[in-house]
């Protein structure tokens, strides 16, 4: 694919534009010159995984990410089994993609428990067993710091420095981390934290998504439009660039809204507000 003036870095996540099907959103990245996609596992294994692949590559996307595994704090040792068990699957699923990343987002705080540091060590546990078997079929596994307010439910990795410090005890081609303005603009260490990710080489992929207030009901769908809202995304961009980062740039996007609109229309103005808002 040739990708359009200004876009040659783009990619769009799936979750962006989630009312596109497959085919609808691998036909509009063409029509716009839209090089890169980040897909999600539902969608990819309702339409089935290996057509998705077929119908990615014959685009001429590619597939900068895949999103998500991870949800690894259970205490349990069922529970423990099973995220192990769909964590290899979703290996196996961003290999057949053809996409080197996985994005692991590391799961909250099991029911009465109140041991985050616990938690987090429980993450590690499990790095420990996917991360080799991830390199093995070529896939780094990236993990996400969520902004705070997710760490009781979703997301016990709430800075960069905590995400580091959990993969830099393995090597960098099996874990790094998954930079993301949304979740990280507030923290005044992040871009000392990009600079020692980027050392290591450990910048694994780079996401975009603007800060917009208020925040609506469901917080986990407040991400907002690019140029919307606080986050100096140029600024973030030249940080990650600084530390090494040379790879694609993902938007994604989980608002209401924009989901409510025509998922083609979100796309364009998408692809338009990077060109804008990011690029240089």
């Amino acid at each position: 694919m040739n990708p359009a003036p200004g876009l040659d870095r783009f990619s769009v996540n799936q979750m962006t534009v989630r009312g596109l099907s497959l085919p609808e959103l691998t036909d509009a990245c063409a029509r716009l010159g839209v090089p890169g996609v980040g897909l999600w596992r539902e969608p990819v294994r309702a339409y089935g995984v290996a057509a998705a692949a077929k119908l990615v590559r014959d685009a001429g996307l590619t597939v900068t990410t895949l999103c998500r595994g991870g949800f690894l704090t259970a205490a349990g040792p069922a529970e423990r089994a099973a995220a192990l068990a769909d964590n290899h699957a979703a290996i196996d699923e961003a290999a057949a993609l053809g996409t080197d990343t996985l994005v692991l987002v590391s799961g909250g705080l099991p029911t009465g428990d109140r041991d985050l540091h616990g938690a987090r060590e429980r993450v590690a546990d499990a790095l420990a067993v996917l991360g080799p078997y991830a390199a093995e079929r070529g896939v780094r596994l990236a993990v996400e710091p969520l902004h705070p307010m997710f760490a009781a439910d979703r997301c016990v990795v709430s800075t960069l420095a905590q995400a580091l410090d959990l993969a830099e005890r393995f090597p960098a081609g099996q874990v790094g981390v998954a930079v993301d303005t949304y979740h990280i603009w507030w923290d005044d260490r992040a871009p000392e934290q990009i600079a020692r990710a980027g050392a290591s080489g450990r910048i694994h992929t780079f996401q975009l998504a603007d800060w917009t207030t208020p925040l609506p009901a469901g917080v986990l769908h407040g991400r907002g439009q690019l140029g919307d809202g606080s986050v100096d995304l140029r600024a973030w961009k030249r940080r990650v660039e600084a530390a090494g980062y040379t790879g694609f740039i993902e938007v994604e996007l989980f608002n209401e809204e924009l989901w409510a609109r025509d998922g083609r229309e979100v796309l364009a103005e998408t692809a338009g507000r990077f060109v804008e808002h990011v690029v240089e």
